[in-house]
């Protein structure tokens, strides 16, 4: 048996930190409790005095480029760059190559991460303007949702066909996902900007380009079809003042039928950043304005919005280093997010139990995953345990991610993860990732 006792840890969980002990036995959580007394030949002890002991962080939005984009990352390097991260499950999007918009494509995917994953997985379904019949296939109990991209992005899997989308909302009881970014916006935009600058626009103008106003053009559209049809929606990585208006905090989540995330990137990084890190911050949707970020960061903790995620998407530095039209948008995110989170604990900025609210409790609550997101006996036992106060810098020798770079290169963060554990199993532990693929597909309570 699989025995590991971590005692004395600073245990984060539904709103409440007290000083505890925690049992895992095989891949499950088995007690929890103020001190729990076993022999160490009985078991693995890790002394946890003076850190957090939370749970692992679920990210609802990935992308790790398997199959077809495995230049740029693939699900076993970027699996493991996510448990060195203390994120220990992922819900991975579909716009690999192919596409994943067919259920045999799809569960491809499954398949490859069975084989290489290091953390829990999930994919999502991808819709098209022309694939309802296949959506309409998806296994509510073992897929994370459905994709939409209302705005093209990297692998352009654009539905803008307002009577398809108006069909998928209303005939599908899953989880429905989306981007949104209005695309005849962006296009105008673009085209004033090309007669401006020719092919030489600079990376500056790319949250005028992908501004706010198409941002919320198509949040708000989004939001009202789903009112509509009753659909359940999620919105994925905002990043404007405006669309804040479009979310409530005055009823529970369970109660919700939209559901918001806000990206790491757009609450770290803001339009000055464009200056010294150019395209190495080019996202879609584009990092905004310092007071659009400050209303994001308002947001979630009120509870308008949700979910921290980091719709991690790794490119080549060769790639980044094109010029801004080239240069194609998305960057990696997974093996820093979570200390980037306690960053912003150090400054002010959000409790620690507010981090596990939005990182893990409230992914798992929305997508209904099984069993994680919690300490809690009987759940599965991915945890993590964060010290606060052992600094780090980020450096290229210790950056998992296989495109080699991050955006947070050279800066020092005040906390540091010490460990990680995927189904009981300690994958990472001060800076090693050991050679365990423990990662399952996640299920869901549907």
């Amino acid at each position: 048996m699989n025995r590991i006792l971590i005692k004395n840890a600073k245990i984060v969980n539904e709103g409440t930190i007290f000083e505890g002990d925690v049992l895992i036995e095989n891949d499950l959580i088995v007690e929890v409790a103020d001190s729990i007394s076993l022999k160490s030949s009985d078991c693995k002890v890790i002394d946890a005095e003076g850190n957090f002991l939370i749970p692992g962080a679920i990210d609802d939005q990935v992308h790790f480029r398997e199959p077809g984009l495995t230049h740029k990352g693939d699900i076993e390097s970027e699996s493991r760059a996510a448990v060195a991260g203390g994120i220990t499950s992922f819900i991975e999007q579909p716009n690999t190559v192919p596409n994943a918009v067919t259920q045999e494509i799809l569960e491809d995917k499954y398949q490859i991460a069975s084989q290489k994953s290091f953390a829990n997985y999930s994919f999502m379904m991808g819709a098209t303007n022309d694939n309802l019949e296949e959506v309409l296939k998806t296994n509510p109990k073992n897929v994370a949702g459905i994709k939409i991209f209302l705005g093209s992005s990297t692998g352009n899997m654009l539905v803008d066909n307002e009577a398809t989308l108006e069909r998928i909302f209303s005939s599908t009881p899953m989880l429905i996902a989306v981007h949104c970014e209005d695309e005849t916006t962006i296009q105008n935009n673009l085209a004033e900007f090309k007669e401006k600058y020719g092919d030489d626009i600079p990376v500056t103008a790319h949250n005028l380009i992908r501004s706010a106003e198409a941002c919320y053009i198509s949040s708000s559209k989004a939001v009202a079809l789903a009112r509509k049809t009753g659909a359940r929606l999620h919105i994925f990585h905002l990043s404007t003042a405006k669309e804040m208006e479009l979310f409530t905090n005055k009823i529970p989540l369970e109660e919700k039928k939209i559901t918001a995330e806000v990206c790491v990137h757009h609450l770290w990084f803001t339009d000055e950043d464009y200056k010294t890190k150019g395209n190495f911050i080019k996202w879609n949707p584009a990092v905004k304005t310092a007071d659009d970020r400050k209303e994001l960061w308002k947001a979630l903790n009120d509870g308008r919005i949700d979910v921290i995620a980091t719709d991690h998407a790794p490119h080549t530095k060769e790639e980044k280093l094109q010029s801004y039209l080239k240069a194609p948008s998305g960057g990696p995110l997974v093996q820093h997010a979570v200390v980037a989170m306690f960053e912003a604990y150090h400054q002010g900025k959000i409790t620690v139990e507010k981090i596990v609210e939005k990182m893990c409790h409230n992914p798992a609550k929305i997508f209904k995953i099984e069993k994680r997101g919690f300490i809690k006996a009987g759940y599965y036992a991915d945890l993590v345990i964060v010290n606060p106060g052992l600094p780090w810098s980020v450096k290229p020798e210790n950056i998992l991610y296989k495109c080699g770079w991050s955006p947070f290169e050279n800066f020092t963060f005040k906390s540091r993860i010490t460990h990680t554990f995927v189904n009981g199993e300690m994958v990472y532990n001060n800076f090693k990732v050991k050679d365990i693929r423990a990662g399952k597909r996640l299920l869901f309570n549907r």
